[in-house]
């Protein structure tokens, strides 16, 4: 049995695994929530990251991995290390009854991100992923609008992110390589803002798709993305997504309704009804992290996710980002890349049989 389902009243114990560029806004956020966590440990197998991270945050730091996997104090593992190695540390933390939190993506291919979920599940664990766009206000009040049909039948969308990255940023060890990062924009900066368009709309039936490396970056993955997508109710729309956008600008997903339009913006909603009414909500607060310093956003949605994965784990729920909702926007990327290789229209593959139910 998980560590944390004996201890409900106490703070759940916390190590963090992976000291790099990711770690910031987590720290931050367990700080800010030390009512509710105690990092037990923090851990890099780099020595040099070890120290870094000690100069900065009043963490205690672990000697290795088995130290973390072995300490009953610890009952959930924030696991921030680079994609290709997700599957393998994920299940050893699992088999050791840890929960885990898992920095996106999922894992580098399909058969690896269900492997990993499926493991989780097996060993009883929680599993989740860092998808802190579901947790926008403007995005949650947008989601109850359209619960509430207040749009009426979606009938067309957009999604734009143009983020700015420069060529020092590929020229990082393994950055933008399919071994280890998986793929290029849709799956290390798209996702997010693909995740948060099938939270609110669902999943589209088919894909057509454009995806190429333009002259601005050496890198192995595409840094330009053009693509439409059909939903089964003949709802059309079109997704742009680069890394060549100079200086970066906020994401948007536009969806156009029977009965009026919305646009999320960033952290901002603007909603336009048939009937005269108008919704404004939010602020742009600016490119938020799209801009050549990736890390340059508020830890503050970052801090909703492990508040709610903190929930979850108290009271033996799914997490609002669980395995298996990850799998979703994966199931949508990979239709994309698909779609840019083949040159065809391809359908989004259906959900695999699993017996995770995201706990």
């Amino acid at each position: 049995m998980p560590a944390s389902t004996e201890k409900t009243a106490a703070r759940t114990g916390v190590a963090i695994v992976g000291l790099g560029m990711a770690v910031a806004p987590h720290a931050a956020s367990y700080l800010q929530l030390e009512d509710r966590a105690r990092v037990v440990y923090a851990y890099s197998p780099s020595e040099a990251r070890r120290k870094a991270f000690a100069a900065q945050y009043p963490f205690p730091l672990a000697n290795s991995l088995e130290q973390i996997l072995s300490d009953h104090r610890v009952d959930v593992v924030s696991l921030l290390t680079p994609p290709n190695t997700h599957l393998d540390l994920a299940l050893r933390c699992a088999a050791a009854g840890k929960h885990v939190l898992l920095e996106k993506p999922l894992e580098v291919s399909a058969a690896r991100r269900q492997a990993l979920v499926d493991g989780c599940d097996r060993h009883g664990v929680a599993l989740a992923l860092v998808l802190q766009n579901r947790f926008r206000p403007a995005a949650e009040h947008l989601k109850t609008l359209l619960q509430e049909n207040r749009l009426g039948a979606l009938i067309g969308a957009s999604v734009s992110v143009r983020n700015w990255r420069t060529q020092s940023y590929y020229d990082q060890p393994g950055r933008g390589d399919k071994d280890r990062d998986g793929g290029g924009v849709l799956l290390t900066q798209g996702i997010h803002t693909l995740d948060l368009f099938l939270f609110l709309v669902g999943m589209p039936e088919e894909v057509f798709c454009y995806a190429t490396t333009t002259p601005v970056h050496r890198m192995e993955t595409e840094d330009m993305v053009s693509g439409s997508f059909r939903f089964s109710n003949g709802m059309l729309g079109t997704i742009e997504a680069t890394t060549t956008a100079y200086p970066g600008f906020p994401d948007v997903i536009n969806l156009i309704g029977e009965h009026g339009t919305a646009v999320l913006r960033g952290n901002s909603l603007t909603v336009a009804l048939h009937n005269g009414e108008g919704i404004e909500m939010g602020h742009d607060d600016g490119a938020g992290g799209a801009g050549a310093d990736p890390m340059a956003f508020s830890n503050d949605l970052h801090r909703a996710v492990i508040t709610d994965f903190l929930d979850a784990v108290r009271d033996r729920r799914p997490p609002r980002a669980s395995g298996v909702e990850a799998l979703k926007v994966h199931r949508f990327i990979d239709a994309l890349l698909s779609s840019a290789q083949t040159g065809r229209t391809e359908r989004v593959a259906a959900n695999p049989h699993t017996t995770a139910e995201g706990r």
